[in-house]
């Protein structure tokens, strides 16, 4: 994706940072550690199939393209699991499953609580704090106190309540916290 869209590549980046290091905090071994990772640098991987005048749409998409955008969960799922890439099942499952919400109202499946894989309850609010904190078309940047603020009223609605306090514990002083 950072040859298509340079920002998409460098969120990325900042979101396997970010699910590596909640990861840790939440004590899990190193394997998932390391599939975690590559889920994290591929869970956009989907959007290379959303043509440009979604992706780069300058402001908030219409419900035909919210649709069109939806399904880069699903395509990087199935893309991963034709690869030949190893631990490429359970990869895909935590790329699909990484905009579900804790409540069932996300996508594709409507998943809730713990039937949401843990790699993509990892992944999902790690995009999240950086998607927050970072300017988009259609929000300013954050700071961390009003990210953290958001995440807390999203909590048991969007994200794992459980895992946002262990989330909200390691990065209170880590490097990854944006101003």
């Amino acid at each position: 994706m950072r040859a298509r869209d340079p920002a998409t590549g460098r969120h990325c980046h900042r979101v396997v940072a970010l699910s590596v290091a909640l990861a840790r905090a939440c004590g899990l071994a190193e394997d998932e550690l390391e599939s975690i990772a590559v889920a994290a640098r591929l869970h956009d991987l989907g959007k290379i199939a959303t043509p440009d005048r979604v992706l780069f749409s300058p402001g908030r998409l219409e419900n035909e393209d919210w649709e069109i955008m939806k399904s880069h969960a699903a395509v990087g799922a199935d893309i991963i699991r034709q690869s030949d890439l190893p631990g490429r099942d359970q990869i895909a499952l935590a790329v699909r499953h990484h905009h579900e919400h804790f409540d069932g109202s996300g996508y594709p499946d409507g998943l809730a609580g713990h039937d949401i894989p843990l790699h993509s309850r990892i992944i999902s609010l790690a995009d999240s704090y950086d998607a927050l904190g970072d300017a988009r078309p259609y929000h300013p940047a954050r700071t961390h106190a009003q990210i953290m603020l958001i995440l807390h009223r999203e909590a048991g609605a969007k994200c794992d309540p459980d895992l946002l306090r262990v989330f909200e514990g390691m990065i209170r002083h880590s490097p990854l916290r944006v101003p």
